[in-house]
Parts: structure tokens; C-alpha cells; sequence
């Protein structure tokens, strides 16, 4: 068997040394300027807690209504310190498969699957 004419490098990434002192400049990028929050978009549920449900989301720091009739949404911003109150509504408005969680605003895939249940970490701490 031959040898191999080229031998691999055994660094596969240059070396870089990165600066020791981080300045407000280097992370303004990555501060979105406004807390973490998770965001709850739902439509009315024929549902018996549903009232209840709508009350606490009422409650979230930023509630809005659009639409009337049966175009009515909700949209209810919960912040870190929402955690319970977040999964309470969650727990009720998650039947519809019209529900949207958005993370910062943002639709993040697997909203539903992962995101809400990582929010339950915020209640223990």
C-alpha cells in the first residue's frame, strides 16, 4: 500500500486570538433591546376556561385585540417572570391549531414542542 502524497493538517481552523476586553460596541449586536418574551396569538375558544384563559392573557404586559366576530385575535406578551401565568393560558389555547408562539416576536420553529415546554425552567429557581 503507498503512502499518501499529502499529509492532513492536524489544525483545521486558523488560530485566532480574540480581543481580552469585549467593548459596549461588540455586543450591541446581540442585545435585541428589550427583554425575553414569549407571545401568545389565538382566536376565541368554545371552551369552559377559556374565560379564564383570556383574563390572565389580559394580564400579560402587552394585550391586544384585533378583528370582531369570528376574525377576533389575541395577542398577549408574557416576559420571564410570566411563566406560570404564560403555561396557564398556553394550557388552554394551545387546542386550537390556529395558536402561533412567538419567541421574541419572532415565529420559531417547534414554538409548540420545544419553546413551551423550556418556559417551565423559568418557574423553579
Amino acid at each position: 500500500m503507498a503512502q499518501p502524497k499529502v499529509r492532513p493538517l492536524e489544525q483545521f481552523w486558523p488560530s485566532v486570538d480574540p480581543p481580552e476586553d469585549v467593548t459596549l460596541e461588540d455586543l450591541a449586536p446581540l442585545d435585541p433591546g428589550r427583554p425575553f418574551s414569549i407571545t401568545l396569538v389565538f382566536s376565541p375558544l368554545d371552551a369552559p376556561d377559556f374565560p379564564r384563559a383570556l383574563e390572565l392573557a389580559r394580564q400579560s404586559p402587552e394585550f391586544r385585540q384585533t378583528g370582531t366576530g369570528a376574525r377576533t385575535r389575541y395577542r398577549a406578551r408574557f416576559l420571564v417572570g410570566d411563566a406560570a401565568r404564560l403555561l396557564d393560558v398556553f394550557n388552554v389555547v394551545q387546542r386550537a391549531s390556529s395558536t402561533e408562539v412567538l419567541v421574541d416576536d419572532q415565529a420559531m420553529p417547534y414554538g409548540r414542542e420545544l419553546w413551551m415546554p423550556l418556559v417551565s425552567f423559568f418557574l423553579h429557581p
